[in-house]
């Protein structure tokens, strides 16, 4: 008897401990969908500061008037619970830079930019309003039109067996033709390692170290600086179509690389340190793969128009309207005479909705462009801040 009694209470507790569980796994937040990625907030009770000079802000609005004029000029973005055309999307920004031109005083700007727009707040990963931001920059590397001893890492421009097949109308799938079926194009290991693309005449420029290549891979775009002391930019063209995966957590999983080393700055410096066959041993964890070209302009976001420091940011498109106008406030770092961290101060600023990246999926992810050089690249690598994000809609007329 006594026994039973045990097993029974064995069996209560157990039972106890399960139920725990369930209710606790039924609590767990789940991601907002699409429609309820942005809320309503009140205007009024937000300080509308902005930390920068008023140019760099019109030129971002300028390009993202370019990308509603031009290739975004049929598009529907879902704000909320509304259906809002390309047109009306164009109004917010010219009503908002009239604003912002106006010779009115800074608070009564504020003031009318309140009375005027819809604000949206971004509700996070959680539905709580926190979200994540980072940084990304313009890295600059050494290289070379021909391949040499010296610079032997190739970039490669869009194959041409790459092929785009549309399977939906959000969804385009990339691969490559065999045997008649479409098949995943080649991973990273397949290309850096094999070799599948060597001799194939593909190769748009050389450069001289791998894990700088990584970084430009990773950002994008970038600056490649040849032995006579002229630049080229490059940017993004195509991806292979495979997921992007991040090196570091799982270098973090395997107990392979320190916390202290996870940083930016600290993971180029680690994989320095390791050979050649380490590094793409290592890389090729990540399957995505970048294609390149060479632009005669600034590095170029999503939209096909240039990105402004400080001033564009990337977000999904699923979930956040391409090309709008939002406001960011957050901490950022503040950097001494050789670009390490001193101190974290609060700052606010408009910005520009006018990129995405493989990495920033979700709606509690936001990717701040921070420009070129090493400050750039030091602002970028210490940049993980939880923050706010906010989007401005110009009223319907009648409810202003």
């Amino acid at each position: 008897m006594k026994l039973l009694k045990i097993g029974l209470l064995l069996m209560l507790a157990v039972l106890v401990l399960l139920a725990g569980c369930a209710k606790r796994e039924a609590f767990r937040p789940e991601p907002p969908r699409p429609g309820e990625a942005l809320v309503p907030a009140d205007a009024r009770r937000l300080d509308l500061v902005d930390d920068l000079d008023v140019e760099s802000l019109l030129t971002a609005i300028d390009r993202s008037l370019l990308y509603y004029d031009g290739s975004g000029k049929n598009q529907i973005f879902r704000i909320a619970d509304r259906q809002v055309s390309a047109a009306q999307m164009k109004e917010t920004l010219i009503a908002f830079r009239e604003i912002l031109t106006s010779d009115i005083p800074v608070e009564q700007k504020k003031d009318r930019i309140a009375e005027k727009f819809l604000l949206l707040r971004a509700a996070g990963e959680n539905g709580n309003g926190s979200v994540l931001f980072t940084g990304y920059y313009e890295p600059l590397l050494e290289g070379s039109l021909t391949k040499t001893e010296k610079y032997k890492y190739p970039l490669y421009r869009p194959p041409p067996d790459i092929v785009l097949e549309k399977v939906s109308p959000n969804e385009t799938r990339i691969g490559r033709r065999e045997n008649g079926r479409l098949v995943p194009y080649y991973s990273r290991r397949e290309i850096d390692v094999e070799g599948v693309l060597q001799g194939k005449g593909l190769e748009l420029i050389w450069v001289a170290d791998p894990v700088e290549l990584n970084s430009l891979h990773t950002q994008g775009s970038g600056k490649i600086r040849l032995e006579d002391g002229s630049m080229l930019t490059v940017s993004y063209a195509q991806n292979n179509g495979r997921p992007f995966r991040s090196v570091t957590q799982n270098l973090l999983d395997e107990n392979r690389l320190d916390r202290s080393d996870a940083s930016y700055r600290g993971f180029k410096a680690w994989l320095k340190d390791k050979s050649e066959k380490e590094i793409y041993e290592i890389l090729s964890h990540n399957e995505r793969y970048i294609f390149f070209r060479f632009v005669d302009r600034e590095p170029v976001g999503s939209l096909g128009q240039p990105v402004t420091p400080h001033r564009s940011i990337a977000t999904d498109p699923a979930y956040f309207p391409q090309g709008a106008l939002a406001f960011i406030r957050l901490r950022k770092p503040v950097l001494d005479e050789d670009y390490r961290v001193v101190r974290r101060v609060e700052f606010s600023r408009f910005v520009l909705n006018q990129d995405k990246g493989a990495a920033i999926r979700g709606p509690g992810r936001v990717d701040l462009f921070c420009g070129f050089g090493p400050e750039a690249q030091a602002a970028a690598g210490s940049l993980k801040e939880k923050g706010e994000l906010f989007f401005l809609v110009l009223k319907p007329r009648g409810r202003e």
